[in-house]
């Protein structure tokens, strides 16, 4: 039987379940993501004969004056379907047809479909995002040769310095998103410096589970930060989550460093993907490009159900 529960009726045991139990689920629909993300949430559920949690739907909704609507949180790139072998209702659909009684506007971003979309409720539109995977299967050895010739040659002249330049674990997200507000492409993404309490959240909450990998690069006479990367370790492989370098970092290559240092890290892992999170913008794909990454595609929905308080306040 499909439900759609509100946050307070949600038992989290029993999302934990069923999230471990559907194949290739992505961490963005563990509890612990949602809460650091989107604090309270509601969900299509489908609940068996003995209460369990066989199949899901997240619903990060926020109230507007025309009423409630479903969004992407910050900082998580995908959500969708939640499915188990035991799931009897495994239509997107149908999920999407209660959502729609409780919304009256939904956005979201699925995982890349193994197969084309099945047929969409009337009025709802997909979209199409871009991101970067890379296969980590090969051996590390092997994943450089097909990094483009420019970046090998600038591991090479780096490692060549006098004191070059190396990569270390970090444990202060704070600092990193400090650095990130410092430069200009900061404000390109349209967040206030007090929205990126989410990611501090998360960060928090991947370090208590032992999965938040941080790295950083400083200079090696002044220790300034140049850059740092914030990556989340899961089943299927490593998300780049977030990321940001000074004039200086990327002037030296820091954040070819970092990403050099995560592809070694976690080479040779067959099954095991870096999932670069994003590569729409031309600039940003090229780069992760050059790593030998591939670019993704992953669909979007949305649809709006008319009130009458938009009529009401046309003029």
């Amino acid at each position: 039987m499909l439900r759609l529960l509100r946050f307070a009726d949600l038992d989290l045991a029993r999302w934990a379940a069923c999230v471990a139990a559907s194949p290739g689920a992505l961490p963005y629909v563990e509890a612990w993501w949602l809460a650091a993300t989107a604090g309270r949430w509601a969900a299509v559920v489908e609940v068996g004969p003995a209460g369990e949690y066989r199949s899901l739907l997240p619903l990060p909704t926020k109230w507007r004056p025309w009423g409630r609507v479903a969004y992407q949180p910050l900082f998580t790139q995908q959500l969708g379907l939640v499915l188990t072998p035991a799931s009897q209702h495994r239509e997107l659909a149908a999920y999407l047809l209660l959502a729609h009684a409780h919304v009256r506007r939904f956005y979201q971003q699925l995982p890349p479909p193994a197969h084309p979309l099945p047929p969409l409720p009337p009025g709802v539109a997909a979209g199409e995002r871009l991101t970067y995977h890379l296969d980590l299967a090969p051996a590390a050895t092997e994943l450089r040769l097909a990094y483009a010739a420019d970046y090998r040659r600038r591991l090479r002249k780096n490692d060549a310095l006098p004191q070059p330049l190396r990569v270390s674990e970090s444990s202060q997200i704070d600092e990193l998103i400090q650095l990130f507000l410092t430069y200009k492409e900061a404000a390109h993404t349209g967040l206030r410096p007090r929205q990126y309490a989410p990611l501090c959240r998360l960060a928090a909450a991947a370090q208590a589970r032992g999965v938040a990998e941080l790295r950083q690069v400083r200079h090696p006479a002044t220790g300034a930060l140049l850059a740092g990367a914030l990556f989340i370790r899961h089943a299927g492989g490593l998300i780049y989550l977030f990321a940001a370098a000074s004039a200086v970092g990327r002037a030296s290559g820091a954040p070819l460093l970092l990403l050099d240092d995560a592809v070694r890290r976690h080479a040779g892992q067959p099954g095991q993907l870096l999932d670069f999170e994003g590569g729409s913008q031309p600039g940003i794909g090229r780069f992760f490009a050059n790593f030998g990454a591939r670019p993704v595609a992953y669909p979007t929905l949305a649809f709006t159900r008319t009130t009458w308080f938009p009529l009401w306040m046309r003029p």
